[in-house]
């Protein structure tokens, strides 16, 4: 009889990681242990997975306010800062603007709008329509802000983040000149120095600024590439993907990651003999249809990952066969039919009605979303998610 059950995502509990902590070993263990005692076996391909934060941390990857500020300061001159298209988050952001604002003379904050660009809202776009403003096009101030949109806050964390970023810059010793805007190039009205906080768009920001007369262009990715005066730091994302670990630090993105999932796949093999596969994931690539936030606030959602996780589905969809190409058939019949259409697929099926519908997504996208879902983003205690049955498909046993 066919297998029942398809694919399992498992949190596995693991010691609280502190900086130094052997994170290959930690995750080994865990990952056996949970096995060995829940009554369940390891597989070939199956999925190890383990969360940025904890490798960040045992790497110890973490940057003051002081080194932020150093940094700034030295690639961006110390005097008057456009700090564009940031987005809207106490844990993501907040601790980074301190740092950027402890590095200068003043910064005119210029905040995209109706929304970040992972969805938290300033304003809504009904309220846009409603006062007759063109957000591809008008740019405000702080006063037109508030006459035409007032004081709202945050739906879900109830902070009004225009008042909490300007009291941050200020705090830190800071001018503050608030404005909104979504052409990147209307900061340039106020300085020619730019650091640019967007994270999926960088590229095309920087661009943008450059063309039409920028001085100096800096991306947070380019904020924290190398150490300063024994900081943590990440050589291709920066400041980006970090994180709030105390009101004075950040945990950075971990750095040097190939290594960790490449020994972690060898160690389960030597222990099991099961070639599995192991990735390291951040944010998840999902948008919540209430709240319209679109987790991904890392830069990817995999830093590091084995070969296995390489590429796309290539997947039929099964009712696509059941509607069309074998209308006539039912039960018995019908499942033969399709397993034995699934076990002739041959290549990529890109292009095939088939395959419409299946999701077009890369493999370790779909599975760090996954992952980020199972572990959860608070008190769950499973930094470390164990997947099976993901690459098993109608005709497995």
């Amino acid at each position: 009889m066919s297998r029942m059950i398809g694919t399992v995502s498992r949190g596995v509990r693991a010691p609280i990681i502190r900086r130094g902590d052997n994170i290959v070993d930690i995750v080994t263990d865990s990952v056996l242990t949970a096995a060995r005692e829940e009554g369940y076996e390891i597989r070939d391909r199956d999925i190890v997975a383990m969360t940025e934060a904890v490798v960040a941390r045992a790497q110890g990857n973490y940057a003051s306010v002081d080194n932020i500020a150093k940094d700034v300061r030295a690639k961006l001159g110390g005097g008057t800062v456009g700090v564009i298209h940031p987005i809207l988050s106490r844990n993501r952001f907040a601790i980074c603007l301190r740092g950027i604002a402890a590095g200068v003379k003043k910064i005119v904050l210029m905040l995209s709008y109706p929304s970040d660009e992972v969805g938290n809202h300033l304003v809504s776009l009904d309220m846009l329509d409603e006062k007759g403003v063109n957000p591809f096009r008008d740019v405000l101030d702080i006063n037109k802000y508030r006459e035409l949109f007032g004081y709202g806050k945050h739906r879900f964390t109830g902070i009004d983040y225009v008042e909490y970023y300007e009291s941050i810059i200020r705090e830190a010793g800071a001018e503050a000149e608030i404005i909104f805007a979504n052409d990147p190039r209307a900061i340039l009205d106020y300085t020619k120095n730019v650091l640019t906080c967007d994270i999926h768009t960088r590229a095309r920001t920087k661009r943008l600024l450059l063309a039409a007369g920028a001085e100096r262009v800096f991306g947070l990715d380019e904020i924290m590439t190398s150490s300063v005066d024994g900081s943590g730091y990440n050589e291709a994302y920066g400041l980006l993907g970090s994180n709030k670990a105390t009101e004075d630090e950040v945990k950075l993105f971990p750095r040097d990651c190939q290594p960790v999932v490449d020994a972690i796949q060898a160690k389960i093999f030597e222990a099991t003999g099961k070639r599995v596969e192991v990735m390291v994931y951040g944010d998840g690539a999902f948008k919540d249809p209430v709240g319209k936030i679109w987790e991904l606030a890392d830069p990817v959602v995999s830093p590091a990952y084995t070969k296995g996780l390489e590429g796309t589905p290539n997947e039929l969809k099964l009712k696509y066969l059941a509607d069309n190409d074998f209308a006539d058939l039912s039960g018995d019949a019908l499942k033969e039919a399709i397993k034995e259409k699934i076990q002739e697929k041959d290549g990529s099926l890109v292009g095939q009605m088939a395959s419409e519908g299946t999701t077009p997504r890369r493999l370790t996208d779909l599975i760090g979303s996954l992952c980020d879902l199972t572990t959860g983003s608070g008190d769950k205690g499973t930094p470390i998610v164990h997947i099976q049955g993901y690459f098993d498909n109608y005709t497995a046993e």
